[in-house]
């Protein structure tokens, strides 16, 4: 055929290709034909308005309740949240860069492979993330924090301009953290990209050791720049609460353009940890004796051997763990962090469990194997999971904790077991009754759609953290058996309803639609 130049020869494609303002504007354009797409693909519209109003609505009264509140912007309690404000800043901005960086740059607008067909820019991409961020019930509640401890401890004329500058920083906390999470997702792809990504983070985790060992916390903590950022947004209608607005503002249109140059660089590269786990081999052991076994062997495997799951789960243990360290929270308040940690694990996969067999679903549900042995082996190493990843984020706490009185210990094991409990009980249910078709191998995948992720995230946040709250006064009364007799219950509900989801799916028309729907 003939070889000459044509229409596509670079030198004149140079002269016909769009510039970068036509290119930037065509990339939002495609972010909303992108986004109405996904939201013509929710299956129930009336709870996603219903949602986005209760979120609009629980923020405004957040942002303005705690003011009206006894001993709001008082000399006790509410001083003490108003000296703290800038560390809380700094670590939502810590928390945003975290996550961006262990999901591989942000949540995906649309999957890799229906991506693949259509002409999707990395920048389009880029900004979908960015769109993606407030869609995570982390992201909420590190606003409503921010925004409460601000209206509780400065209430009065000017609450209007330091809230206004609290949303202008969490803007920029997203907007950065997308930037360092692309520039890190292309050095993770790039030549000894897996060695260096590794090593920054173990000098990270030594050099926060050394400044907690050393006693230096305080003195680092003095030293965060968001001093100067948090004395500006309480200045009123001063001039450095205008230029703290215009920086924030610049900083963060700078931060959503030069976001894009990574994210067009790791788009060039092949992602290196996917590609690892796909095509490695290992070498087969020795066959376990029961079905089951084998059955929790191989859901064990597609678990660990995930690098979204890997990932996760290595930001919900050690994260938390080392805000309890460095806040040095005693073992009554430790409470809380099994219910954060397991609810977290859920939404890595646990409330679309059965995505993880994709076609293999087809295979699987023809093998000469019970239903309920399927169900018991799924529902197994989703505990073990999100158990593991609790038992790490407690270990790190206790580091500093010290040993643990009776009642203590007590109500931390049984806050695990309930909570462990409510929450595999929740996934296994959700995951029967609302499956999703996932492919779950990129790192930025979430197993359903984002109106359904911030569902989910609502409800398991709200029942693990009252359930917390329960077992963290009862560890403050000097009975250790007070613990057990309020686990007892808990466990005997969730235990009923988990048993009658597990019943559930030995209907083979009720299992014939999750198998087809994730198999899709």
């Amino acid at each position: 055929m003939p070889t000459a130049p044509s229409s596509t020869d670079t030198t004149r494609a140079a002269h016909t290709s769009p510039g970068r303002v036509q290119a930037a504007r065509r990339a939002v354009q495609d972010v909303g034909i992108l986004f109405r797409f996904r939201a013509q693909a929710v299956r129930r519209r009336h709870l996603s308005r219903g949602l986005a109003a209760t979120f609009v609505l629980v923020t405004l009264a957040v942002a303005t309740v705690p003011a009206f509140m006894p001993g709001a912007n008082g000399p006790g309690k509410a001083f003490d949240v108003f000296l703290l404000l800038p560390s809380a800043m700094a670590g939502i901005l810590a928390l945003n860069i975290a996550s961006a960086v262990a999901s591989g740059g942000g949540r995906e607008l649309l999957s890799r492979d229906q991506a693949s067909p259509y002409p999707i820019s990395p920048t389009t991409d880029h900004l979908g993330a960015l769109l993606l961020a407030p869609f995570n019930i982390a992201w909420m509640i590190q606003a409503w924090v921010l925004f409460g401890s601000m209206a509780y401890s400065y209430a009065g004329s000017k609450l209007f301009q330091a809230q206004v500058a609290m949303l202008l920083w969490l803007v920029f906390c997203t907007t950065l953290g997308q930037v360092v999470a692309w520039t890190m997702e292309a050095v993770r792809r790039g030549p000894y990209g897996i060695g260096i990504t590794r090593g920054l983070l173990v000098c990270l985790a030594l050099a926060a050791g050394v400044v907690q060992l050393t006693g230096h916390a305080t003195e680092a903590l003095d030293t965060i720049p968001t001093l100067w950022v948090f004395q500006g947004a309480v200045s009123g209608w001063a001039p450095r609460w205008w230029i703290l607005l215009a920086l924030l503002l610049v900083s963060s249109m700078v931060a959503i353009a030069v976001g894009a140059w990574p994210t067009h660089l790791a788009a060039r590269r092949m992602p290196r940890d996917e590609a690892r786990m796909e095509t490695d081999q290992h070498e087969p052991r020795k066959m376990p004796r029961t079905v089951l076994g084998l059955l929790i062997r191989a859901d064990r495997a597609s678990v660990w051997r995930s690098v979204p799951m890997r990932r996760g789960v290595l930001v919900l243990a050690v994260g938390p763990g080392l805000v309890a360290i460095f806040g040095d929270l005693p073992w009554a308040s430790m409470t809380i962090l099994p219910g954060l940690v397991a609810s977290g694990g859920a939404l890595l996969f646990g409330v679309n469990a059965w995505c993880l067999d994709g076609r293999g679903a087809l295979w699987r549900e023809n093998l000469p194997v019970p239903a309920s042995t399927l169900f018991d082996a799924r529902a197994w190493v989703l505990t073990e999971f999100l158990g593991v990843a609790s038992l790490i984020t407690v270990g790190l706490g206790a580091l500093r904790a010290g040993i643990p009185d009776p009642e203590e210990a007590s109500a931390l094991v049984c806050t695990l077991l309930v909570v462990l409990l409510q929450v595999v009980g929740a996934s296994m249910r959700w995951s029967q009754a609302h499956p999703y078709p996932v492919d779950l191998r990129s790192a930025r995948a979430t197993p359903a759609p984002p109106a359904a992720m911030v569902g989910y995230s609502a409800r398991l946040a709200t029942s693990t953290t009252f359930t917390s709250l329960i077992f963290s006064g009862a560890a403050r009364v000097p009975d250790w058996r007070l613990s057990v007799l309020l686990a007892i219950p808990c466990l005997l509900w969730s235990g009923v309803r988990f048993e009658r989801t597990a019943r559930r799916w030995q209907d083979p028309v009720a299992r014939a639609l999750v198998v087809t729907t994730t198999a899709a």
